[in-house]
């Protein structure tokens, strides 16, 4: 009798083992699963095999990238911060329509010296629309530059962030370089200002960083000297997208 007691006790005692390893195995695989889709929504895919690719990061420098969607408000303040801080490079990234609505604004980013790339015209989803519209969007963006007598931009963002294979192939047929970012200010969401300083504290030499100026981010002019100071700190030379392009290799991913 105590042989049998003794032989039942091991079994549920194997059995009690056996079920917590399995849950530790199925714990540990769904953590990792958790992670590594979590890594790939946040990983860049840029490139279509042998075909166009999108910048998202270059080889040495730091790109500081201004986004302009919408609104009256913040991005002449944040040009001020920009020149209060002596700030000669930068890359501002302008909706067609936002650019018809403001060419004031758009003469300053100018003649400060900033450099202009295209943010569609319509900021709209260009994952979301038929080839044909995106085309119609990136034609339309150039006219309205072009009637405020800025040529030769050679940048375009797509207005969401959100692309693919077919928008960088209609970006390469109308001669843009498609610029995503490697590191993501989040200032939109107005986090505090102390937060959009760390969040840009991550960069290091050959990111490009996403900014915002419009009237969403309304903590990003404040923002401004304490990131500038944390570059500094590490030494990085602020360029333009187009000045990291050709001053060396740049990193793409490939769209499948």
């Amino acid at each position: 009798m105590d042989e049998v007691v003794n032989v039942n006790f091991f079994f549920v005692l194997k059995g009690k083992s056996v079920k917590q390893i399995l849950l530790v195995v199925i714990a540990a695989f769904f953590t990792a699963l958790f992670l590594f889709m979590g890594n790939l929504s946040l990983s860049p895919v840029f490139s279509t095999k042998d075909g166009p690719k999108a910048v998202y990061r270059g080889e040495k420098d730091i790109a500081l990238t201004f986004n302009i969607g919408w609104g009256d408000e913040k991005a002449e303040p944040i040009l001020d911060a920009l020149k209060k801080e002596n700030v000669k490079a930068a890359t501002f990234f302008l909706a067609g329509s936002w650019a018809e609505r403001h060419p004031d604004i758009v003469s300053r980013i100018v003649k400060e010296g900033f450099e202009i790339g295209i943010l569609g015209y319509a900021y709209e989803d260009y994952t979301e629309l038929e080839e044909a519209n995106i085309e119609k969007d990136i034609s339309k963006a150039k006219e309205a530059f072009r009637k405020l007598n800025i040529k030769d931009i050679k940048l375009l963002r797509a207005p969401t962030g959100h692309f693919d294979e077919r928008s960088l192939k209609l970006a390469a047929r109308s001669d843009y370089t498609v610029v995503h970012w490697s590191v993501d200010s989040k200032d939109w969401t107005n986090p505090g200002v102390n937060q959009i300083i760390t969040n840009v504290n991550k960069a290091n030499k050959g990111d490009i960083v996403l900014l915002h100026a419009s009237d969403s981010a309304k903590q990003t002019a404040k923002a401004i000297p304490g990131i500038l100071q944390e570059l500094r700190n590490k030494g990085l030379k602020l360029v333009t997208v187009s000045e990291m392009i050709a001053n060396g290799s740049v990193d793409s991913k490939e769209i499948k």
